[in-house]
C-alpha cells in the first residue's frame, strides 16, 4: 500500500530547486506559469522552494535533457545553497534522470513523480491507495534498471513516497506481479462501483459529475449543494477520494452529484489509467458541471487542460454547464459578462457565499428535463410501487382516479418511459 517515506517536520523541509523548460515554439508566459504551478505543487508536497530556473532550449538533450553544460551550471547553484532536491517541469527518461543525479549529486524527480507523490499523501480510502500505488509502480517499472544503489542513497522524500524503497529495489518480475495483483483488485472495485451505480439509478434518475481544474472549488460547491461536509483546503489536490451525495432540484427531482479528482496541466497518463474506475462516474453522468475559477488569470489554459482530459477519457460529448466560480473575488463585473458570452450554458456563482446557486439549480433542472417526454399512463391501484416510481422519478402534472385504476399524466425520462411502456395510453 502507499505510504509516506518523506516524514518532514516544519523545520526539516526538503530544499528544492525547480527547472522549467521553454522550447523555441513555446510561449514564454505559458512556460513561466507552468513553472509557477510546479512551485505550488512542490509546496503542496511539503518541500521548500529555494530556487528556480527557466531554461530556453532549441532541442532536448537525450542524455541530460537540458544539456551537460547547463546541468553543470545548475549543480553549482545546488551545491552552494545546500539544496537536496531538483524537480523538472517535464517528464524525464530513466537515463536522463540517472545522468542528472550523477551531475547534481542530489535526488532528481520530474513533474509526474511529483504529482504521484502528492496523490500518495492525499489518498485515504483503500481504493484511492490502490489506484495511486498502481500508478506509481507503472511509472517506476522502467526506472528500476541499474537504480538500486541510487535509490538506496536517496533515503526517501518527494518522488519516493508510495511503494517504498524496499519495493523499488526488487526485480522487475516482482514489480510486474504486483501490478497484475493491483489491477485485479481494482477490477473488483470497478465491479462494486458498477453495482452501486445501478442502485443509485434505481433510487435517482440522474447523475451529475463535478469536474474542473484542481483547487477550482469543486468540494466547496459539493458542500454548498448537498451539505456533504467534504474537507476543503486551499491547496492543489486537497480532495482525492470521490464523494457522491443526493440533492433535490427545484422541480422536485432527485439527483446524485459526484465530486471527482481535480485535473491539472500535464496530468500523468499513469493516473488517468489507474483512476479509470473513479473516472467512470464522469462517463456515466447525465450532466457535467465544469467548475472554473474565473478569478485565476490562467483560467483559459485551465479550461483547455480539463477539456483535454475529458476528451482523453471519452466524455467530451457530454452536456456541460460551465460554472463560473469565485465571483466573490472579482471587482469588475465585466469579467463575468465576458465569460458568459464566450461559454455556452454558463452560470456565475460563488460556491463559498452561495451567490448564484439558485440560477445554477434552475439551469441544471432545465437541461436535465429537456429530453423528458409527456406521457399518460393507466395503472391499477394495486401497482403502488410503479405509481411511486412515477412520482419519484417524473413530474406528475395530472392524476385522475377511475374505479380501480388511476390515470397519470407525467413528464418522465426516456429510460422510465421505456420501462413502463406496458402502461402507456
Amino acid at each position: 500500500m502507499t505510504k509516506r517515506l518523506f516524514a518532514t517536520t516544519p523545520d526539516s523541509h526538503e530544499k528544492a530547486f525547480l527547472i522549467g523548460v521553454k522550447r523555441e515554439s513555446d510561449d514564454r508566459q505559458k512556460a513561466l506559469e507552468s513553472l509557477r504551478e510546479l512551485e505550488r505543487l512542490t509546496e503542496s508536497a511539503g518541500a521548500l522552494v529555494t530556487g528556480k530556473a527557466l531554461q530556453e532550449l532549441k532541442r532536448i538533450d537525450p542524455a541530460f535533457f537540458i544539456g551537460k553544460g547547463k546541468a553543470q551550471e545548475i549543480q553549482e547553484t545546488i551545491s552552494s545553497n545546500h539544496i537536496n532536491l531538483a524537480i523538472f517541469d517535464e517528464d524525464l527518461t530513466p537515463a536522463q534522470q540517472r545522468n542528472l543525479e550523477n551531475i547534481f549529486g542530489v535526488k532528481v524527480v520530474d513533474r509526474t513523480a511529483l504529482i504521484l507523490d502528492i496523490f500518495a499523501q492525499r489518498a485515504k480510502s483503500r481504493e484511492g491507495k490502490l489506484q495511486v500505488e498502481l500508478a506509481q509502480l507503472t511509472y517506476l517499472l522502467p526506472r528500476l534498471i541499474g537504480k538500486g544503489l541510487v535509490l538506496s542513497r536517496l533515503g526517501g522524500g518527494i518522488g519516493t513516497r508510495g511503494p517504498g524503497e524496499t519495493q523499488l529495489e526488487v526485480d522487475r518480475r516482482k514489480i510486474r506481479e504486483k501490478i497484475h495483483r493491483l489491477k485485479k483488485e481494482l477490477e473488483k472495485v470497478r465491479r462494486v462501483r458498477t453495482t452501486q451505480r445501478i442502485g443509485r439509478k434505481l433510487s435517482s434518475p440522474y447523475l451529475i459529475a463535478i469536474v474542473g481544474y484542481t483547487n477550482a472549488g469543486k468540494s466547496t460547491l459539493l458542500n454548498s449543494i448537498t451539505h456533504a461536509g467534504v474537507l476543503v483546503g486551499n491547496r492543489l489536490f486537497s480532495t482525492l477520494d470521490p464523494t457522491i451525495r443526493q440533492f433535490r432540484l427545484p422541480s422536485n427531482q432527485k439527483a446524485m452529484v459526484s465530486d471527482t479528482v481535480g485535473f491539472i496541466n500535464k496530468l500523468p497518463h499513469q493516473l488517468i489509467a489507474a483512476f479509470k474506475a473513479t473516472l467512470e462516474e464522469i462517463n456515466q453522468a447525465d450532466l457535467l458541471l465544469h467548475i472554473i475559477d474565473i478569478s485565476n488569470p490562467e483560467a483559459e489554459k485551465q479550461i483547455e487542460s480539463v477539456n483535454q482530459v475529458l476528451e482523453e477519457i471519452g466524455t467530451s460529448h457530454k452536456t456541460v454547464i460551465h460554472v463560473l466560480n469565485k465571483i466573490d473575488m472579482l471587482d469588475d463585473p465585466r469579467v463575468i459578462r465576458s465569460w458568459k458570452r464566450r461559454l455556452e450554458n454558463s452560470v456565475a456563482i460563488s460556491a463559498l457565499t452561495g451567490k448564484g446557486l439558485r440560477d445554477l439549480y434552475h439551469l441544471i433542472d432545465s437541461l436535465l428535463t429537456l429530453n423528458m417526454e409527456k406521457i399518460r399512463f393507466k395503472l391499477p391501484l394495486t401497482a403502488g410501487t410503479i405509481i411511486s416510481q412515477i412520482h419519484a422519478k417524473g413530474m406528475v402534472t395530472k392524476k385522475e382516479y377511475k374505479g380501480n385504476e388511476v390515470i397519470i399524466e407525467a413528464k418522465v425520462t426516456p429510460r422510465l418511459a421505456a420501462a413502463l411502456r406496458a402502461y402507456r395510453i
